[in-house]
């Protein structure tokens, strides 16, 4: 199973210069396994594009699939952001960051983003998955 960040969904879905990149990986994802969406990735994609009813029609109609945050990567989620504040760490990442690198770490398989660097620093071991610009 692999996840995919609010980033590439909002790529996917809007009119931007990464669609096709982002459709890309998420169909390539597809043709692995299954490819699912947190709750706060789904929050996130909502807030930025359309109606939620009609972004979450559209996800599940591409073939992904929502899977929910357990509370286990709710608890690592806080871990990894207590560790980025000790390290200086400003308020440019907030829990919702922490929340979908702790959910593909420990649910899922891999990650696709575009923000490579955070979550291979923040959540080593986990597979990250670039979209090819």
């Amino acid at each position: 199973m692999i996840a995919v960040d609010s980033s590439v969904l909002v790529d996917l879905l809007g009119d931007s210069p990464r669609t096709d990149a982002a459709a890309g990986a998420v169909r390539d994802g597809l043709h692995k396994g299954p490819v699912v969406f947190c709750d706060v990735v789904l929050a996130e994609v909502c807030t930025a594009l359309a109606k939620g009813s009609d972004v979450l029609q559209f996800l599940e109609d591409a073939g992904l699939m929502y899977a929910a945050t357990d509370a286990k990567a709710a608890l690592r989620a806080g871990e990894m952001q207590r560790r980025y504040r000790q390290r200086g760490g400003r308020r440019e990442r907030t829990i919702p960051d922490f929340l979908v690198g702790a959910h593909a770490l420990l649910q899922c398989n891999a990650l696709i983003t575009f923000d490579a660097s955070f979550f291979r620093d923040y959540f080593k071991g986990l597979k990250v998955i670039v979209p090819k610009t």
